[in-house]
């Protein structure tokens, strides 16, 4: 007469030897966390350590952006933009469709923010353009759009987004008394 076992008790047998390891490995690491001060110093300098290397991360990766920015929008300068009326608007229509098909991608949010910002600078009032920028591109994507706007200079906005006190209106600032 032969034994057999089945397999799902094998299974079941497997699952609970892992289940008990891992509940006293938590019981172990909450009586060493509780009860040494040594342990949770190290996990604190360690927890630090963590933030501090993701905060310099984010630091380098911001700065590598900006670079990348100013270097998009020298080259969108060098390539120059469409005179003739018909170009420009060909040229428009083209660069806004591209930039909400690049705008969905997290990973292309700088090439959509190129393709917004050449669409404004063929656009006649910049202004007005930014407003609907403001309402229907997504926060991130118009964050760059504002840095090489503001990077750029060329273009005739005072405040971006068209609010009080931006010059997309026309004035010149001055108050009359």
């Amino acid at each position: 007469m032969s034994l057999s076992v089945r397999p799902t008790t094998v299974a079941l047998a497997t699952l609970g030897a892992v289940t008990t390891g891992l509940l006293a490995y938590a019981a172990y690491f909450d009586h060493k966390r509780r009860t040494d001060p040594e342990f949770r110093k190290n996990l604190k300098r360690e927890s630090r350590r963590i933030a501090r290397v993701a905060k310099e991360e984010a630091e380098a990766q911001g700065a590598n952006q900006k670079r990348r920015i100013r270097q998009t929008v020298t080259e969108a300068q060098e390539e120059g933009f469409p005179t003739n009326v018909e170009e420009k608007e060909a040229y428009f229509m083209n660069e806004v469709g591209r930039g909400e098909v690049l705008c969905q991608n997290e990973k292309t949010h700088v090439e959509a923010a190129l393709c917004f910002f050449r669409a404004l600078k063929v656009y006649p009032q910049p202004g007005d353009l930014i407003s609907i920028y403001d309402k229907t591109v997504p926060k991130p994507v118009l964050d760059i759009v504002a840095e090489m706007v503001a990077f750029d200079g060329s273009i005739p906005v005072g405040g971006f987004g068209g609010g009080p006190g931006s010059d997309a209106g026309g004035s010149t600032g001055a108050v009359d008394d």
